[in-house]
């Protein structure tokens, strides 16, 4: 019973991941339902078998303010996929900035992203432009959504509707 569960606010927005104990848990007291279940598992109890749950949704609307994704390293390397964004490399990546701090740059996300040590270096006190190193993808800031569909586990299959994906 270790795999995850996604759970659903009332109007199918994903809300968290949470384990199958607490989800099961949650459709017992009647706070939640089963959306999709695992077909090729089963929970069983002396009597009863149960159907082993992969997607719930709340049955109560759960406000959450908005709160916006704290701009961190560990954010960054995560919405950048753990990739150099000039060359693609994985691994021993820093953070760059696209346009450069002495220059007027700012920490902000749209002007950060993950860099290897050999492009960083080569980019220098440089735009990406002017270094001629395109950058893979444009860097922006992630939404809420956005963290749930890079899981370092993977998305389930009955995940990816609820997902946008």
């Amino acid at each position: 019973m270790n795999t995850e569960v996604l759970v659903l606010n009332q109007d199918y927005q994903p809300l968290s991941i949470c384990s199958v104990q607490r989800s099961v848990k949650l459709v017992f007291t009647d706070k939640a339902e089963l959306l999709h279940d695992n077909p090729d598992r089963v929970l069983r109890t002396v009597n009863e078998e149960y159907s082993y749950p992969s997607v719930i949704r709340l049955r109560r609307y759960i406000r959450i303010p908005y709160s916006r994704i704290a701009l961190s390293r560990r954010n960054i390397m995560k919405r950048d996929g753990q990739l150099c964004q000039y060359c693609g490399v994985k691994g021993d990546l820093t953070l760059d900035h696209v346009m450069p701090r002495s220059r007027g740059g700012k920490d902000t996300w749209e002007n950060l992203v993950t860099a290897c040590n050999t492009c960083n270096v080569k980019k220098g006190n440089r735009t990406p432009d002017e270094a001629n190193m395109p950058l893979r993808i444009k860097p922006y800031r992630p939404i809420h959504i956005t963290f749930f569909q890079n899981l370092i586990n993977g998305v389930q299959e009955n995940w990816k509707p609820y997902l946008y994906m």
